[in-house]
């Protein structure tokens, strides 16, 4: 049995095929979406998804957005994403490099909380290469 998944950026439909199972990162931790699921809706944390289909898991970086789960569909909006395989590893370290030094010297509210979220960012983006990357080694 499978679900429906589709996720959508402002600019592009970034997914849109049946799966076997989705994990999320929401506000709240990360949560499993199996067929037959209970209806929800839910905030997304900035983070990754991890999809299964078959035996294989892909893995994307998502800056946020929602998720609504009914009826074996699950529909995601996001303010962006980004497959892990599009994404450009040593891209990737250095942008993670320039967030944790643009936080180190972060002063006042407004800079520690923009430096704070482009960390997230940045980290999301590492962690869904590494996720894709172990995935290929199993």
């Amino acid at each position: 049995m499978t679900l429906n998944l589709r996720v959508m950026a402002p600019n592009r439909i970034v997914w849109n095929s049946e799966v076997q199972e989705i994990i999320l990162s929401t506000n709240s931790g990360q949560i499993g979406i199996l067929p037959n699921h209970a209806p929800l809706l839910t905030a997304l944390d900035i983070g990754i998804i991890k999809i299964r289909l078959g035996k294989q898991w892909s893995t994307m970086a998502l800056m946020g957005g929602f998720a609504m789960i009914e009826n074996n569909r699950t529909t995601i909006l996001v303010n962006e994403a980004e497959k892990a395989i599009e994404i450009d590893p040593r891209e990737a370290q250095e942008a993670f490099g320039k967030a944790e030094t643009d936080l180190a010297r972060a002063e006042g509210k407004k800079r520690i909380i923009e430096a704070n979220l482009s960390m997230k960012r940045a980290k999301a983006r590492l962690e869904a290469i590494n996720a894709d990357t172990s995935n290929i080694s199993n």
